[in-house]
């Protein structure tokens, strides 16, 4: 899990772009970057990626100690020179590409279901609840958590929380921008990151993160009101400055 969590928090965030864009922005780079790595402008080929595959399904079924390349191999149905001639790097490179691949199919994940959404209510809804469904029903990350959790924890303790929050935020901070000032829409991103983080972590009775009408109802009764707050605070505070309330130059 160690690389697979450290490639999340490792990547600095991006620039949200400013209000005033109504339509939904692309896809993040974490989307479109293949296992090579983000931002990579390789499409990654057939069979890396049935490689990268092929190791997520033995760690999901054997878990991730003991695994050996010749094991992955097999799990492919290639020859261990294959594996290597794919990944110069042996198994480290391929756990890598693994890590970037899930990273890149959760934001996409994430990411197409906020750019579908026609409103803030179901915009917040959709990502919150998209990333709970990707996380309950994600097989290597459950299998390592039965394994060894603290290989999991660890990366999302202390300081490095942070980092996970600002990272997933960058992310999805364009997709509330539509609706909101592009600086409240970061740190109401990283709000719902932590929310999301939070539920997975310690599951409250009477709350499934997983479900639509359960997460509709927190965010009408708790994440919509702090928008609210957070937007008259922000128009207030610019008031006084002497500027428009959305004017950040």
């Amino acid at each position: 899990m160690g690389t697979v969590s450290y490639a999340l928090i490792a990547t600095a965030p991006r620039e949200v772009p400013q209000r005033g864009t109504r339509r939904a922005p692309d896809a993040p780079d974490d989307a479109r970057a293949g296992p090579a790595g983000r931002g990579s402008p390789d499409t990654p080929s057939p069979k890396r990626t049935r490689i990268v595959d092929a190791a997520l399904r033995r760690i999901a079924s054997s878990g991730l100690a003991g695994m050996t390349l010749d094991d992955i191999a097999r799990e492919a149905g290639v020859s261990r020179a294959t594996v290597y001639r794919t990944f110069p790097g042996g198994r480290a490179a391929v756990l890598a590409a693994a890590a970037e691949t899930e990273i890149a199919r959760f934001m996409s994940a994430v990411a197409v279901e906020m750019g579908a959404a026609r409103d803030l209510e179901s915009t917040l809804v959709a990502g919150i609840g998209t990333a709970a469904r990707r996380i309950d029903g994600h097989r290597v990350l459950h299998r390592l958590l039965d394994d060894d959790p603290g290989l999991v924890v660890v990366h999302i303790a202390f300081g490095r929380l942070d980092r996970v929050v600002a990272r997933v935020g960058a992310v999805t901070a364009p997709f509330l921008a539509r609706w909101m000032d592009a600086h409240d829409a970061v740190r109401i991103a990283q709000w719902a990151a932590r929310i999301v983080i939070s539920y997975a972590a310690t599951p409250a009775p009477g709350l499934d993160l997983t479900d639509d009408g359960d997460v509709t109802r927190l965010v009408r009764t708790f994440v919509l009101p702090g928008v609210r707050a957070l937007g008259a605070r922000t128009s207030g505070s610019t008031h006084r400055k002497g500027g428009h309330p959305h004017d950040h130059r």
